[in-house]
């Protein structure tokens, strides 16, 4: 199938792209970055913008940089770039994990970070990180820049608090301690497919005893779900086989799971179970230092 018609407009400078969104902020324009999931949709007509604002030319928003007290991470970066990227590797381990799961090679070529945090598919695997790592996110339009926690960014099916005249500019990533141990693991039908479930865990671990956990869970509702219930049972808790049960059944019974063609709620329940369970003691070993 082909697109609907669209005007097509392509700015040089970020300028130039926050004039456009204001200018056309109470039409339906559609910003097009790398394009893996937005042009799909219009192609099948899901999508039909009436305005597509190409922001490829931006440069100034790819890029990865250390910042004082964070890894900011610019909304134009390539998957493959942040998924290489030094600073990720060194200081956000648990985005790098994840990535290996994300797609395939060529889609991650092309594909870019703010562009899927923007679709935001509740399925997707970088909203769950960015969730469990409580990440921010640098907002502007023609008037004012503002900042949006992943909890408020988030809002449900496709849909996030980015507003008509918005642009995501930045991604900014608090560097975590460096003694936390990172896990992250999905159930899905192939590699490359959205995950049925997924699970981001990074957790701090010294002498048998768990001082911080930060989970998040992707695929079981219209958003990555936080897992609070689980958090707050681990801080403080002896690193033990019941604890970690317990932390993971208060955070099951918790959630509400649906059904959904061909995956059923128990299967997910049992899946996520599963997965929070083997990740939150994988996370606690290697901050252990016990697990590579």
């Amino acid at each position: 199938m082909k697109p609907a018609p669209f005007d097509y407009l392509r700015p040089a400078t970020k300028v130039e792209a926050l004039q456009l969104l204001d200018t056309h902020r109470d039409g339906d324009a559609k910003i097009l970055a790398g394009g893996q999931s937005l042009v799909p949709m219009m192609n099948f007509r899901m999508a039909q913008p009436s305005v597509l604002i190409d922001i490829n030319r931006l440069s100034e928003l790819a890029f990865v940089e250390e910042r004082t007290d964070c890894i900011a991470i610019g909304a134009l970066t390539r998957h493959n770039d942040v998924m290489r990227h030094p600073l990720v590797r060194k200081h956000l381990s648990l985005l790098a994990m994840a990535y290996e799961n994300v797609a395939h090679h060529t889609i991650r070529n092309r594909g870019t970070i703010g562009g899927n945090v923007a679709h935001a598919d509740a399925a997707s695997e970088v909203p769950v990180v960015l969730t469990a790592l409580d990440a921010e996110f640098v907002i502007e339009s023609k008037k004012a820049t503002r900042n949006v926690s992943a909890e408020d960014f988030f809002l449900g099916v496709f849909t996030t608090a980015l507003e008509a005249d918005e642009l995501l500019v930045e991604i900014r990533v608090a560097r975590p301690d460096p003694r936390a141990g990172s896990a992250f693991e999905e159930v899905s039908l192939r590699k490359g497919d959205f995950a049925i479930v997924s699970v981001a865990a990074e957790v701090v671990a010294n002498e048998g005893t768990i001082e911080l956990a930060r989970i998040a869970i992707g695929g079981v509702a219209d958003r990555a779900e936080r897992a609070s219930t689980a958090e707050a049972i681990l801080a403080g808790a002896p690193l033990v086989g019941k604890t970690v049960q317990d932390a993971v059944s208060a955070q099951i019974d918790a959630i509400e799971f649906l059904d959904a063609p061909g995956i059923s709620a128990d299967y997910r329940r049992e899946a996520a179970r599963a997965l929070l369970e083997r990740n939150i003691i994988a996370a606690a070993a290697r901050s252990e230092g016990t697990q590579a």
